[in-house]
């Protein structure tokens, strides 16, 4: 393959680099090995277009290197792209485990109904440490080298960068004709005038250009490694992030009776799980009381019983002297106190209760939440009188009562009831008794919201049946033998609010945003170099040349040029007729007779 002078009618940048192009196309892969061996400038040109580091041998580290040699090798392997993202693989299978089963630190009730549910797999499952897995040995070790994989890939490829950022683009290969995208014509213009056109072009189009003896050189598409280097610091940042949130954070529940406050200390929360590394002492000092929740559904139509508004309205202090504060909290808007979230997560309602004993003494009074069961808040729970009770016959007791509490009765005469919309439309409370010890005084923990019965009697009604009563907003029910009565007093709203604390939340965000941005800029920005050459000719006419590399091949460097050569083409146009020598092609030799 040869330079080939082009005749006026055919001398167009255009034209020219289509040709061009394609004959470079159908011989660079038969070329490069002649080119290399042929022009080492040309190699030196195609090299270093990435920071990507060489591969090693597959064959390893060769016999007899010693513990040195052996632990240089295994650093390469480790710091290699190939086992990043391998261990970036291994990393997310390990997490399926810990989203499809119950994790320790998130639920235990959860993980004893696992195990009592499966409990052939319960023995692998502790062995494996399937409900530990983010704090487990196996998945501590991948995150750990991962990170270290990623940390020895960024710290060479970051300061051969810096190299390549301080760096001047290299020379022109002798034979530009032998690069993918290529195109030559001759102008009437002088070789330095060529230069200085196309050194404006070039900058005007935001490449970095060094002038060589008879050629521009020309390099741009930094940000394409910039970009890769983005994406592997914002991996290290997420990972960061992730392991900083596990440590230091901190959650935690709790249902609020209209009326009351809430203060963040420890022993106020209903349930409370936090990371390795919290202290109570983080929790920021802050306090409320929830005024009023107002929740607003849909009324009519097939939506009917939608819930369109939640709101909580609280008077919030911080710190331990703060001044009060009037707040309004609703779904998807927390509170934000110090790092901290309040978020408003359910809500329910509290029959208010009062029961006397035998005597008329009322022994009990207060509002009870109940727990929902649907979404018209069909609600259960259990009333339990621990103290002051005495029957008929003096004998201290306890009482405990199984509650089902609906806001709209429904199911008359069907042989159940439920709730039919979530607003207090048409309230009833069913009741039924027992007597005898809650077994609250052993010191186990229980849940409020369930009656234990084992050491426990129901009271039974005049036909021997188990005492129940159906009652509506002011009714009073009267235990069998004159054991007392129970009086549905009123109604009250609860809230449930969880108090998170997540320390690297904003710090995995900005990691996954500039993640994207990396990943981006490394994908759709190339790294390209571009040569003019401008060298008078033996008739005196000035020969133009322009080629360009790409750090992989791509339509758009061929486009790129063509558009160059279309610019430098307008300050240096095409030799007249009279000074440009006719074409001449020459004929392989295969095809010579």
């Amino acid at each position: 393959m040869s330079t080939t002078d082009k005749a006026p009618s055919e001398a167009s940048p255009e034209s020219a680099t289509a040709d061009a192009t394609a004959d470079a196309t159908a011989d660079a892969t038969a070329d490069a090995a002649e080119s290399a061996a042929a022009d080492p400038a040309e190699a030196v040109a195609g090299a270093q277009l990435s920071t990507a580091p060489l591969e090693d041998s597959p064959a390893g580290p060769a016999v007899g290197i010693g513990v040195i040699g052996w632990a240089r090798w295994f650093w390469r392997q480790l710091t290699s792209m190939r086992v990043a993202l391998i261990l970036l693989f291994l990393l997310s299978l390990g997490a399926i485990p810990g989203s499809l089963i119950p994790q320790s630190n998130v639920d235990e009730t959860k993980v004893v109904d696992w195990k009592r549910a499966n409990p052939s797999w319960v023995t692998v499952a502790e062995k494996l440490q399937l409900f530990d897995v983010y704090s487990s040995v196996w998945f501590s070790a991948i995150y750990l080298l991962l990170f270290i994989s990623l940390v020895g890939c960024i710290l060479p490829r970051s300061w051969q960068f810096v190299g390549q950022l301080r760096g001047r683009p290299p020379g022109a290969p002798k034979r530009l004709d032998r690069l993918p995208a290529h195109t030559t014509w001759r102008t009437g213009k002088t070789p330095d005038e060529v230069l200085s056109y196309a050194t404006a072009v070039l900058r005007g189009r935001r490449f970095r250009t060094e002038a060589g003896q008879g050629h521009v050189a020309a390099e741009k598409g930094y940000l394409r490694e910039a970009g890769n280097l983005i994406f592997h610091v914002a991996l290290i940042v997420m990972l960061v992030a992730f392991a900083w949130g596990q440590y230091f954070k901190s959650e935690g529940g709790k249902l609020v009776l209209r009326g009351t406050g809430f203060s963040n200390t420890l022993t106020q929360y209903d349930d409370f799980k936090s990371g390795t590394l919290f202290h109570p002492d983080d929790l920021p000092p802050f306090s409320f009381t929830l005024d009023r929740f107002d929740a607003t559904y849909e009324l009519t139509g097939p939506q009917k019983g939608t819930p369109r508004d939640f709101k909580a309205y609280v008077t919030f202090s911080e710190g331990a002297h703060g001044k009060p504060q009037k707040r309004e909290i609703q779904v998807n808007k927390p509170l934000q106190v110090d790092g901290s979230k309040v978020y408003l997560l359910g809500h329910g309602y509290a029959p208010i209760i009062s029961v006397t004993d035998p005597t008329g003494k009322v022994i009990f009074k207060d509002a009870v939440p109940m727990l929902p069961q649907d979404s018209n808040l069909t609600s259960t729970g259990a009333i339990k009188v621990t103290d002051g009770y005495k029957d008929k016959n003096g004998k201290q007791e306890q009482l405990g009562f199984n509650a089902v509490f609906v806001p709209t009765y429904a199911g008359e005469g069907m042989g159940t009831m439920f709730s039919q919309f979530p607003a207090v439309l048409q309230p009833r409370l069913m009741l039924n008794a027992w007597h005898g010890s809650l077994g609250v005084d052993s010191g186990l923990p229980q849940n409020v919201y369930v009656l234990k019965t084992d050491k426990m009697q129901a009271f039974k009604d005049e036909s021997g049946e188990a005492f129940k009563q159906k009652l509506s907003l002011g009714d009073t029910m009267t235990l069998p033998d004159g054991a007392g009565t129970v009086k549905f007093e009123g109604i009250e709203r609860w809230a449930t609010f969880s108090v998170t604390h997540q320390p690297g939340s904003g710090l995995a965000l900005a990691g996954a945003i500039a993640a994207i941005a990396g990943l981006a800029g490394s994908l759709f920005i190339q790294r390209r170099r571009i040569w003019v050459r401008a060298v008078a000719g033996p008739d005196g006419v000035t020969v133009v040349e322009m080629a360009g590399l790409g750090r992989s091949e791509s339509a758009r460097l061929p486009q790129e040029l063509a558009a160059l050569a279309a610019a430098l083409h307008q300050q240096a146009p095409t030799a007249p007729a009279a000074l440009a020598e006719p074409r001449v092609e020459e004929t392989p030799e295969g095809e010579r007779g």
